[in-house]
């Protein structure tokens, strides 16, 4: 089994919060981890949201397979695995504060998986709202199915309806800048667009599988992860791709996906 070492017990658990919010949305979800260039890339994909959602951590060496780790793994073993390397588990212990981590044995990837983000070519793309104006134009997309919603009359209150609605509203773009609410929706709901937090122990998630998978609901919102964000939000794009990068992980959406949102706003 092939084990990784984090530079950072924080960023430990704050993957294991962003898989607990995967868990959240798929129980049975999955993730393809990729390592280089002294990091960690951790790619997910919230079902309701039809976007991928990526999240990094800082690797404190060259751990991992020659060449670099690249497999898809279940999200519920890797949460595990992370909560076992935190301070209190049996991998503590580690003099520069890192986190050794034993990654899960490969799984068989969902199609999403073998389509991923260039790594390079990113140019940023003027205009994007900042993280108040982006929260602002959200709530106001959530308040507007609501009233549709309400508006509708009994025999047309079905979830075919309520989805067309949902999937008008969500896809749409941010002030002109080509980026779909969903997306910006996704980020929001996976904690992206959170203001920074002051240093403090971060939450973790319960231990094992089914405590992680039950507390899914609570941990997602109750997370205070200590890492300090060091990237600004912007809004890049590389080929049909675009990309919402936030200081803790990005949203990527393809440009030439038809958008849809099969969820109701909540």
């Amino acid at each position: 089994m092939t084990a990784l070492r984090l530079a950072d017990t924080g960023e430990a658990a704050d993957l294991a919060a962003f898989l607990v919010r995967l868990i959240h949305y798929d129980r049975a979800a999955a993730v393809r981890l990729q390592t280089g260039g002294g990091l960690l890339a951790v790619f997910g994909r919230p079902a309701p949201f039809e976007v991928l959602a990526i999240r990094t951590a800082r690797l404190a060496d060259a751990a991992g397979r020659p060449g670099g780790l690249d497999l898809t793994v279940s999200a519920g073993q890797l949460a595990d695995a992370l909560d076992a390397a935190s301070p209190s588990g049996p991998a503590s212990g580690d003099p520069d504060g890192g986190a050794s981590v034993r990654v899960p044995g490969s799984v068989t990837g969902p199609p999403w998986a073998g389509v991923l983000p260039p790594r390079t070519g990113w140019r940023q793309l003027p205009g994007l709202p900042g993280p108040e104006e982006i929260r602002a134009a959200l709530a106001a997309a959530v308040a507007e199915f609501r009233t549709r919603d309400a508006a509708l009359p009994e025999p047309r209150r079905t979830r075919a309806e309520r989805d067309r609605i949902g999937r008008e509203i969500w896809s749409r773009t941010l002030d002109g800048t080509g980026l779909p609410l969903r997306a910006a929706h996704a980020a929001q709901s996976l904690g992206f667009l959170r203001p920074a937090p002051e240093r403090a122990g971060p939450v973790r998630p319960a231990r094992g599988g089914t405590a992680v998978r039950a507390s899914a609901t609570a941990s997602a919102t109750a997370v205070a992860p200590r890492t300090v964000p060091e990237e600004p939000l912007a809004l890049l794009a590389a080929g049909t791709w675009l990309r919402l990068r936030t200081p803790y992980g990005s949203i990527a959406v393809r440009g030439s996906t038809p958008p849809g949102l099969p969820l109701t706003p909540v």
